[in-house]
Order: C-alpha cells, then structure tokens, then sequence
C-alpha cells in the first residue's frame, strides 16, 4: 500500500469542525468522501490535528493509504476539481509506510488575528476577531514571555479537555502588528484543547490591564481554567504549520 501525504488548506467557517461527524460537515467528512471517489475504495484519513468549527487552516496535514497507481503529483488536481472551494489540497508527498501525520509531526504553529480597527473590516471578518478597544501592547508581549517554556496548561484548556498530562512545550508566544491587524503566533510541541484562543483571550485582558503580565506564572502554576482569561472566537484562530523533521 502507497501512503500518501496531503498538505490541505481550508475556510472553517461553514465546518463543523475537522474530525467527522454524523450529519455535519466536517473537514475530514468532506476530504474522505472526495478521495474515496477517486481512489474508487473507502479511504480513512489520518490528520495531524483537529481543529474546531469555525478554525481554519493554512498547512494542516493528513495522510492515507491506497494502492491506487495515480502519480503523486496528480493527486491535488485530481482532489480539486471534486473538491469545494472552501477546501483545497496544496501539495501531495508520497511517505515511508511509518509515517503518521499526528506522531510524526514535531510541532505545530498557530496564528490567531485581531482586527484592532474601529469599525469591522469586512474582508477579514471571517479570519480575524474584532477587537475595538484601546490596548497597550508591550504588557501583552511580557506576559506572552512568561507563557514560553515547558508548563502544565491546565489553566490555558478547556476544562473538559480529556487528556490527563497537560504539561506542553512552548518554544515562543509572538505578537506582531501591521496597520490595525494583531497577530499572536504560537509555536510549540503540541497544544491542549482550546489553549490557544484562551491564551489570546488572556493576552487581551492583560491589554487592558484586566490581568498583570506578572501574574502569568501564578495563573500558570494555579492549574486552574478559571484563573485565565475567555476563550477568544474560533475565527480568529488559523493552524498555520505543522512541522516535521
């Protein structure tokens, strides 16, 4: 059996989220239905992660086994002609039978963006949370220091997360800002159930000096959800990268 390595890109908005689901429209639903026609067997995709309804994504990936003979560079033509335009395979790789796109996956990059302007910008609606209150910026780059490392996240996921070690590396938390667009970049080994937007949520009440950057570690060490900030809006948030050896 060949198999094969997608890189897919999709618009989460009108998803269910990723894994599939009964009578939802999920990302992984829709990319197995399309394969399965054109392998002309059942395909069972295998992602590096999950993402929830409404999260986008720009470099997630998935893998699949098929002992269908298309080259491996035909198959995103061949994918995106079927596919809708919401979902789009980016490149094609065929791997060693060991490889997994969850196991073998070193890290992960995500970016979630808030539209400081104003008033709503209406072409980033959809991939950017509208924020339009005054922030101060240099609190939220030190708490964003405090937050690198390796620590228990217990505080930083949902409270219904299931997995029982919470402990993630965080290589760096970065915020940039172009024009009236805020970008806050998360890169590290594996991330918890919603920590992500509720580390932006956090860093947004730091902004507005709702929590002090010093108070990081201690929310950290607290293990405890209640103790950080909302959980930011799930458009905002994009799995930028998965990175692999």
């Amino acid at each position: 059996m060949r198999n094969i390595k997608l890189t897919i890109a999709y618009d989460g908005t009108n998803f269910h989220g990723f894994q599939v689901q009964p009578n939802l429209r999920t990302v992984q639903g829709v990319l197995e239905e399309v394969i399965g026609r054109v392998a002309q067997h059942p395909v069972s995709i295998i992602g590096s992660g999950r993402t929830d309804a409404g999260v986008h994504a720009r470099a997630q990936v998935v893998n699949f086994e098929t002992d269908v003979r298309i080259p491996v560079e035909k198959w995103p033509i061949a994918l995106n002609t079927r596919l809708p335009d919401d979902l789009v395979v980016t490149a094609a790789e065929e791997m060693p039978p060991d490889f997994h796109s969850r196991f073998s996956a070193k890290g992960k990059v995500y970016r979630y963006q808030i539209d400081l302007s104003a008033s709503p910008n209406v072409f980033t609606r959809l991939y950017a949370y509208h924020y339009p209150y005054p922030l101060r910026i240099e609190p939220m780059i030190e708490a964003a220091r405090h937050l690198a490392g390796r620590h228990d996240f217990t505080s930083f996921c949902a409270a219904n997360t299931p997995v029982e070690n919470k402990v993630r590396l965080l290589h760096h938390v970065e915020l940039t800002r172009e024009d009236h667009l805020l970008t806050i970049t998360c890169r590290g080994e594996g991330f918890l159930y919603n920590m992500v937007r509720i580390i932006a949520g956090t860093l947004l009440d730091v902004g507005r000096d709702r929590i002090s950057p010093d108070a990081i570690p201690t929310i950290l060490s607290a293990c405890d959800r209640t103790q950080a900030g909302v959980t930011a809006p799930a458009h905002g948030l994009t799995m930028w990268e998965v990175l692999y050896e």
